[in-house]
């Protein structure tokens, strides 16, 4: 009689595994399947965050605190701009303020961006900002990359265009930059109105690669047969 319960258990257990799918013949991998969302997946756009860039960094984040505290901003008041404020880097640095920082900020830096007009207190960082233009390069690269207050982290932008921002932020600071309100492109224009691919993900050729010559991969000439001696 006590066995009467366990002989009724192995049906069961024998039925439940049967729903198992032991072997999968890798049929079931990761991958985007049509119409998926892509809400769990990294964007195209840049290297993923907190990446190790091929080229280096001038604050890697074994070096530099990413607390967005004045403190651990200030750490990194030291750091020079190494990007000259040349045409290329002042419209690369206004597709850049833009995009990421007019909606907050203002066109001109005078904290007045569509955010203000919902309760968003105003932060100027243009000419008519208190404390902004005596910050340092470094400074502004901190707070870009670990926020501070209530900005986020913007560390999506990469080092080289986080200068060319800086660069042209210090325009709107002296007043030489671009005084109209309107902005290089609408919202959803592509092509030329948008900064080019990622500077510091892999897909760039890694530094130490260096591509053979078309001829090194063909095939060695047999040699010659011997001429038969008379």
């Amino acid at each position: 009689m006590r066995r009467e319960p366990r002989r009724l258990l192995y049906p069961l257990l024998a039925l439940a595994l049967s729903g198992c799918s032991w072997f999968t013949d890798f049929k079931q991998q990761p991958k985007m399947d049509p119409w998926e969302s892509e809400a769990d997946t990294i964007a195209m756009r840049a290297n993923p965050q907190y990446s190790v860039p091929v080229y280096g960094s001038a604050a890697p984040g074994f070096a530099y605190d990413r607390a967005p505290t004045i403190a651990a901003v200030n750490t990194m008041s030291g750091l020079s701009n190494p990007v000259a404020a040349d045409e290329r880097s002042l419209r690369n640095g206004r597709m850049q303020y833009e995009i990421n920082c007019a909606v907050c900020h203002g066109l001109q830096g005078a904290g007045d961006g569509p955010v203000a007009q919902f309760g968003f207190p105003p932060f100027p960082i243009g000419a008519t900002s208190p404390t902004a233009p005596a910050l340092t390069d470094g400074q502004i690269f901190g707070i870009i990359r670990n926020g501070r207050g209530l900005m986020p982290s913007y560390n999506r932008i990469e080092e080289p265009e986080r200068w060319d921002l800086i660069n042209y932020l210090r325009t709107l600071q002296r007043g030489g930059a671009a005084q109209t309100p309107s902005p290089l492109g609408r919202p959803g224009e592509t092509g030329t109105k948008l900064p080019g691919g990622t500077l510091t993900a892999p897909t760039r050729p890694a530094p130490h690669y260096r591509p053979l010559p078309p001829d090194a991969l063909m095939p060695a000439p047999a040699p010659a047969a011997p001429t038969p001696q008379p």
